[in-house]
């Protein structure tokens, strides 16, 4: 039965996107490499939405130490992903995960709320 349990918490982190953002292990893993090499442990991975882009907001990305009143922050083992209150609401459901291939390398964002982007990928509405 302990193995039942221990398949809880991935059911449980699956089921989170609903509420907020969701982080991939890809992503958890290049964040926590990142942050090896600033040699900084106090940082956390803030996602933002800001006016901006082709198609009206764009993303970003970027490592913060500090928290603002309104703030989600939720845990992706051992990685700290931040949300400011004003962004929220755009990013419901949506799952930020890291490719490395020869077409293209970096974050994604998979993103259910937005309705249509531009063709460079970096803005949406």
């Amino acid at each position: 039965m302990s193995v039942d349990s221990s398949t809880t918490p991935e059911t449980t982190e699956t089921a989170a996107p609903a509420d907020g953002v969701n982080l991939s292990a890809n992503a958890a893993e290049k964040v926590r490499s990142l942050l090896a090499q600033e040699g900084r442990d106090d940082l956390a991975l803030r996602i933002a939405v800001q006016p901006g882009g082709c198609s009206g907001l764009r993303y970003q990305l970027f490592f913060d130490e500090r928290t603002l009143d309104g703030d989600e922050v939720r845990d992706f083992d051992g990685v700290n992903v931040v949300v400011d209150r004003m962004s929220l609401p755009y990013l419901h459901g949506a799952s930020i995960d890291f490719v490395d291939t020869i077409e293209k390398q970096g974050f994604t964002i998979d993103n259910p709320m937005a309705t249509g982007s531009c063709a460079c990928g970096d803005s949406f509405h």
